[in-house]
């Protein structure tokens, strides 16, 4: 007999640096199989297990997630350079402290919100910049533009 077992899958182009987020979809398959396949994809950065109504909106999350990322990454270089710094320095600086964020909340599971407390004093310049950009629809935008994409 043939035993019918499909996968569907949404990564995204950081799999070339072993950082991808998978989502997978077994369809017919044992929970044998179904950890099989995980731990490839998680060896290629991280992967969950989800249902197949859901593959729409992890496209964006993950995929389209990339090119939402690099743009915010972009835009913070341009404000760099705005500020004074060599475009380079700019990008040195961004990037490590994007993925500084990112390290940090992974090894301390806080909440976001959490986190950015942390580094908001009254009346101090971080919360003025947090509010120019939400005055600006900054989450707004984040949630339409991702509303958008699924």
């Amino acid at each position: 007999y043939v035993i019918l077992l499909y996968f569907f899958f949404i990564l995204n182009i950081a799999i070339a640096e072993k950082q991808s987020m998978t989502l997978i979809v077994p369809v017919g398959a044992t929970e044998g199989q179904t950890k099989t396949v995980k731990a490839v994809f998680d060896e290629l950065g991280g992967s969950i297990i989800t249902e197949e109504r859901l593959l729409g909106a992890g496209t964006t999350l993950a995929s389209c997630g990339i090119a939402y990322a690099m743009r915010y990454i972009r835009a913070s270089v341009e404000g760099g350079v705005e500020l004074g710094f060599k475009a380079s320095d700019a990008e040195k600086i961004v990037l490590q402290t994007v993925k500084g964020a990112v390290e940090l909340l992974q090894a301390t599971g806080q909440h976001p919100e959490a986190a950015i407390d942390q580094v908001t004093t009254p009346g101090g310049v971080t919360i003025k910049g947090l509010n120019e950009m939400e005055h600006a629809g900054f989450t707004s935008a984040v949630i339409r533009g991702l509303k958008a994409g699924a």
